[in-house]
């Protein structure tokens, strides 16, 4: 994922200086210049290193941070509060009308992912922000790009409006917002045309049907793996269309981020939306808060929460919660569990946010634990309601049905088995750990969800240096 690289680096830099008692110039200079490396190094652009690094050398050596019991934390916390200027002190959300309808213009060049946004910006405002959207086919130049849309509007339950290709792009946003009005919709998407470069046409395109909607909006979508690109894309489009916000694609994939860390410390345009993955409902709001505790490796409970709660079914997750707690953890537990995890997204991207686990993320052969999650489902599933409610009485002809008929090895099995058994044996601890019991998922508050990380956290550690594992 984006920033990971970053991340790790400026891990690394950290630890020479949060370890000292005394902060001095000499160990100060040398973290900047580690931290500076990182941040070029993560295609992050070099005016903006250079302000960046003068900003945090003026703050750290400051009396205050200086004088302090543990400077080196305070250092830290300079940086992290510097990462959130960089992308933006507070959230930008969507600029929607007290009354009336809400209208959003989607620009960007051809290939970004622009009309996939819509569809997923869309399924945001109708599942999470209680919004009643209209998805508008303005890109006639590519016929495919209205069929796309169609299907993906399709797919969410929103309808698209289209004219087709023989309609100029404003004609069809006229009778859009006409059709809006008539039927009820407060928020209107126009999914305009992209070209492969910035050219006049595009441009004038662009300008007429915003001079005639007025858009409380225009997002523009720009492509993660572009790097610096971003910022040149976005400059072009902000100085002659007034951008009020970016969606950054592909998130995901291996781009170095710098450019997300440089756009708006250089445009003024804030990114507002992220996607994180090809599926629909792969596309977060951005918060700059987050995203600094993320790079820094500070994990992100927030999400991580919002997250559970959006994709686990949480009357379940209720239920298996309070039976690990009160020791009576079964095999069918085990696999709900499991079904559970593959709703929430790969491990590693579950451990990077959780505070403490980022460093072990890497660690994490993602292939290997997807196959092992397939084989233990098909192992429990091949068992009958009373071995699964009661492992103990498997006996080696037992698992032998069981391995034959998942199609699995007897070894596999005992693997399974004794996971299940530690498994049991740590759901104990974090009863003992949580003493009144884990807060349901669904009605978990922010400190609840914190408290309840550390603990876990804590408990890993203890069992690390005692030489079990999990």
């Amino acid at each position: 994922m984006a920033f990971e690289s970053l991340s790790d680096r400026l891990t690394k830099a950290f630890k020479n200086i949060t370890g000292k008692g005394k902060l001095t110039e000499k160990n100060m200079n040398d973290m900047l210049r580690e931290v500076r490396m990182s941040l070029l190094e993560a295609d992050v652009n070099y005016g903006v290193v250079k302000d960046f690094i003068a900003r945090i050398k003026e703050k750290a050596l400051g009396e205050e941070v200086l004088g302090s019991l543990n400077p080196g934390q305070m250092v830290v916390k300079i940086v992290h509060d510097e990462i959130v200027d960089l992308l933006g002190s507070e959230d930008a959300p969507i600029n929607y009308k007290a009354n009336g309808i809400t209208t959003i213009m989607m620009v960007g060049l051809q290939g970004t992912g622009k009309t996939t946004a819509s569809a997923k910006i869309a399924n945001v405002m109708q599942k999470k922000q209680t919004r009643k959207p209209l998805l508008v086919a303005c890109d006639v130049v590519r016929p495919a790009a209205i069929e796309q849309l169609k299907t993906l509007g399709k797919s969410i339950g929103v309808e698209v409006f289209s004219l087709g290709i023989e309609t100029k792009a404003l004609d069809t946003a006229k009778a859009a917002m006409e059709y809006a009005r008539e039927h009820g919709y407060d928020t209107v998407l126009l999914d305009t045309a992209g070209r492969l470069h910035i050219d006049d046409a595009l441009m004038q395109e662009l300008a007429d049907i915003k001079s005639f909607v007025q858009p409380d909006d225009i997002l523009l979508t720009v492509d993660a793996m572009t790097g610096q690109d971003i910022v040149n894309v976005a400059s072009s489009f902000h100085e002659q269309l007034q951008v009020s916000g970016l969606v950054v694609t592909k998130l995901d994939g291996d781009s170095r981020g710098g450019g997300v860390l440089s756009v708006r410390s250089i445009t003024g345009v804030p990114v507002k939306f992220v996607g994180l993955g090809e599926k629909i409902e792969d596309l977060d709001v951005f918060h700059p808060s987050r995203m600094a505790d993320r790079i820094l490796g500070m994990g992100d409970i927030m999400s991580l929460v919002e997250q559970a709660q959006e994709k686990m079914d949480i009357e379940a997750a209720n239920k298996t919660a309070n039976r690990m707690m009160s020791g009576t953890f079964t095999l069918n537990d085990m696999l709900m569990q499991f079904q559970q995890m593959k709703k929430m997204g790969s491990l590693g991207n579950l451990m990077k946010m959780i505070p403490g686990m980022n460093q072990f993320a890497g660690q994490i052969d993602e292939a290997k634990a997807d196959d092992k999650m397939k084989k233990n489902e098909a192992i429990i599933l091949s068992m009958t309601p009373e071995e699964r409610e009661n492992p103990d009485i498997m006996r080696a002809s037992r698992k032998n049905r069981v391995a034959n008929g998942s199609g699995t090895t007897v070894a596999d099995v005992n693997r399974l088995l004794n996971d299940y058994n530690k498994m049991k044996t740590m759901m104990k601890q974090m009863g003992n750990l949580s003493k009144g019991g884990m807060p349901a998922m669904g009605n978990m508050s922010k400190l609840g969800a914190m408290k309840q990380m550390r603990n876990m956290n804590k408990m890993m550690r203890q069992s690390k240096k005692g030489g079990r594992r999990f």
